[in-house]
């Protein structure tokens, strides 16, 4: 017998929130979240307004709230990548994930915000719990301790720079650049700078 490891209901669950996000990334593209309402949200997604904030605190949380789901699914995969891996490239390609795994959102996603720029600085505070979850694993992938040694924090903060560096270009661009592409080049004019610091082993020198 086959075990679900997720679950009907958790799917049905993950699968409700996705319809919430979709619907508001559409909605709030089209016509700016401004203009947009809980309840509109709630009718596209075929869910009840109370379903919606059972999943969201506010309309602008669904188009650029972060998954705590998503953190552990990042956290993970940061510390499956190979040991010999240096961390500024382990970096690069679970973050990259996150504009690959959601590729169809972040295009809405850039329209919500050039039709309401705030929620731009909202979003980059959401990225705060990414970050401290990437250090956490950065620090045990390389042995360091992130209250005594900078580096761990340094290459995620550079790291997490690139990514929203990449989202403003791509914003800027009006849909020309594609955010996984501009996230790439970033990371790849880093390479030289932060390599040299790291052995093989993919560990910071003390």
């Amino acid at each position: 017998m086959v075990t679900d490891p997720i679950g009907r209901r958790e799917r049905k669950r993950l699968a409700t929130h996705h319809a919430l996000r979709v619907a508001a990334l559409r909605l709030g593209a089209e016509r700016g979240i401004r203009d947009v309402t809980v309840e509109e949200i709630a009718t596209a997604a075929d869910v009840s307004v109370r379903t919606f904030y059972d999943h969201f605190p506010s309309k602008e949380d669904a188009i650029i709230g972060f998954d705590a789901w998503r953190v552990d699914q990042l956290r993970d995969a940061l510390a499956s990548r190979p040991a010999d891996e240096t961390p500024l490239e382990a970096l690069r390609v679970v973050m990259g994930q996150l504009f690959r795994e959601s590729s169809e959102e972040w295009p809405l996603r850039m329209r919500a915000i050039s039709a309401d720029p705030a929620l731009i600085g909202r979003m980059f505070v959401s990225f705060i719990t990414y970050e401290r979850a990437l250090v956490e694993v950065i620090a045990e992938r390389t042995g360091l301790d992130p209250e005594r040694d900078p580096y761990p924090a340094l290459v995620t903060a550079v790291a997490t720079a690139a990514f929203r560096a990449s989202m403003t270009t791509a914003r800027a661009s009006g849909g020309a650049l594609d955010p996984a592409t501009t996230f790439d080049a970033a990371i790849a004019r880093l390479r030289p700078a932060f390599n040299p610091t790291v052995d093989g082993s993919g560990r910071a020198p003390c």
